[in-house]
């Protein structure tokens, strides 16, 4: 049944621009090309996003927050020890883009690039901002507890989302895959881990 403006909602318009995104790619897709799947006018689509890219930076946004659900519910999970819910948190990050990049290749090369165009925009620098603010909270809740030794979580946090990056960030998704990428990423952990406890 083909939507009407009445019932048109942001995220209606959200889902049918991620499967047009899939169906055309990023080159192709068209604000026309999602009007016509949601059985409306493209006028009705631009009441909702202003411009064509307005409408990429919420379906970027979209995407990145699933990741931040996840992530937020270890982040805040006191019934784990800081340390662990560190390395719970760095393993999920690197599972939850493994496994978007293997699951969906297509749809990931996808948002990859639009997310490179929207680099500029809102959406992708508030998504670091939110994971390097989550790594903060764990690392002060350390250094509350004892177990990390550093001055400054928010620098740290920082540093160890910078140090991971081959591991989270989609620049490196052709490496996720190799047989080496585990071992890898715990000994980079374990070195992470270390070094916060000895406040090196």
């Amino acid at each position: 049944m083909a939507a009407t403006t009445e019932t048109l909602t942001a995220a209606r318009i959200l889902e049918a621009t991620e499967e047009v995104l899939r169906r055309h790619g990023p080159a192709k897709a068209t604000v026309v090309d999602v009007a016509r799947a949601l059985g409306v006018s493209h006028g009705s689509v631009y009441r909702h996003f202003r411009t064509k890219a307005a409408l990429r930076e919420a379906v970027v946004k979209r995407w990145l927050d699933r990741t931040l659900e996840e992530l937020t519910a270890i982040t805040s999970d006191e019934g784990r020890t800081p340390e662990t819910r560190l390395r719970d948190w760095l393993t999920r990050l690197f599972a939850a883009k493994r496994d978007k990049a293997a699951d969906d290749p297509e749809l990931f090369a996808t948002y990859f690039v639009l997310a490179k165009e929207t680099q500029a925009g809102p959406a992708v620098g508030e998504h670091i901002d939110d994971l390097t603010g989550q790594l903060t909270r764990i690392i002060e809740a350390g250094v509350e507890s004892g177990a990390f030794a550093v001055s400054d979580p928010a620098v740290e946090a920082r540093a160890v989302f910078q140090a991971t990056g081959r591991f989270h960030d989609p620049d490196y998704a052709g490496e996720w895959l190799r047989p080496e990428a585990d071992a890898d990423f715990r000994a980079v952990l374990e070195l992470l881990v270390r070094g916060l406890r000895s406040g090196c």
